[in-house]
């Protein structure tokens, strides 16, 4: 495109001989023929093109584009791009993301995506005299997203269905003995978190989720408000297992905490919060459950299911040690591990595991 640019007649546009543009329009054309990025000069009032080559697939079966006012090589999109070309000539940058518009390149309207940014040009007065439209093309990516998301959506309906069909099992297995009356509450709650887990992971893509949204999905039951809930730290995404895992951990903690703990009075409050080193390093990730304000806190005379998952099954996803104390004035429990686990395959290697159970769930 340098040398198309060369060897076009520009005195048969309003810029005039090549040689005689302002320095301001060459040295952007210089920045642009030099980008690997798909760039596009706009210049005065006939808005005139000049494009690298990174462009030409943006352009795709369209006339030469070189010359041509841009609201020309656009006029099936102008209604739409006009306007923004209008707010960078007057002086206003415009960034866009996944920007729909329908355009015909190749004989036929279709309907794309782009992310693009409007930028004025200015003389050396400060003027604006042109803009530059930096564009990467992402079709592909939306029309991926959007197909992820209907898979997700199915694979979500299926497992609520499937879930739905164990629970109506267990309730019905367990139907008319009193004494599994409170097993059959527990164990349908936790196919409820289990639920809960899954529709998040098929939300957010089914590989990853933000430790973030796992935890305020997992506390929502649980009503959790300002007074009685402190929860925050850094955003960092976890793998399918450790959010699954944390979700059921995390519903274990709280339904002690109803029953025993912190919540079982108006008083008492909890405190969620975790720490964070640099990605994929052995720097320490660490994640804390504090209860204040409850009843005094007994430790359990057994370790139920409830412990085991808080204690063996959290630690080892995470490959890492799992701490869980019942401190006088409340539960605590801690989760440590390596920031290199966060996120990817936890260590094979038995966890650390130190503290009594949680309960007798």
């Amino acid at each position: 495109m340098a040398d198309a640019i060369r060897a076009y007649d520009w005195s048969s546009t309003v810029l005039g001989a090549l040689e005689r543009w302002p320095s301001s329009l060459k040295i952007a054309v210089g920045m642009m023929v030099n980008s690997k990025f798909p760039k596009c000069i706009v210049w005065g009032p006939d808005l005139i093109t000049i494009h690298n080559d990174a462009f030409l697939p943006i352009l795709g079966e369209k006339p030469p584009a070189l010359g041509r006012p841009f609201s020309e090589v656009w006029h099936e999109a102008w209604d739409e791009i006009g306007p923004v070309a209008e707010r960078a000539f007057a002086g206003e940058a415009t960034f866009i993301e996944d920007f729909p518009l329908v355009i015909n390149r190749h004989g036929y309207p279709e309907k794309t995506h782009f992310t693009f940014c409007y930028s004025p040009i200015r003389d050396e007065s400060g003027v604006v005299r042109g803009m530059i439209d930096t564009v990467i093309e992402t079709t592909a990516t939306v029309d991926a997203r959007r197909q992820a998301n209907l898979l997700n959506a199915e694979l979500e309906h299926r497992i609520k269905n499937t879930l739905a069909v164990v629970a109506a099992i267990v309730s019905q297995t367990l139907r008319g003995d009193d004494n599994d009356a409170e097993a059959r509450s527990s164990l349908l709650e936790r196919i409820q978190a289990m639920a809960q887990a899954q529709s998040l992971l098929t939300r957010g893509g089914a590989t990853e989720a933000s430790v973030v949204d796992v935890v305020f999905q997992a506390m929502a039951p649980f009503e959790t408000t300002n007074e009685r809930f402190c929860i925050g730290g850094p955003p960092i995404m976890l793998s399918s297992r450790q959010a699954l895992s944390l979700s059921l951990a995390l519903h274990e903690l709280a339904t002690n905490a109803v029953k025993y703990g912190a919540l079982s009075n108006e008083a008492g409050k909890v405190r969620v919060e975790w720490t964070v080193g640099r990605p994929e390093t052995g720097e320490t990730f660490v994640f804390r459950w504090v209860e204040e304000g409850g009843p005094a806190v007994r430790s359990p005379a057994r370790r139920g299911f409830g412990s085991r998952i808080i204690q063996m099954v959290l630690p080892h996803d995470f490959g890492g040690k799992a701490v869980l104390s019942h401190d006088p004035l409340g539960i605590r429990f801690e989760l440590q591990t390596e920031m290199r686990h966060i996120g990817g395959a936890p260590s094979q290697s038995d966890p650390s595991v130190a503290g009594a159970g949680a309960g007798d769930r």
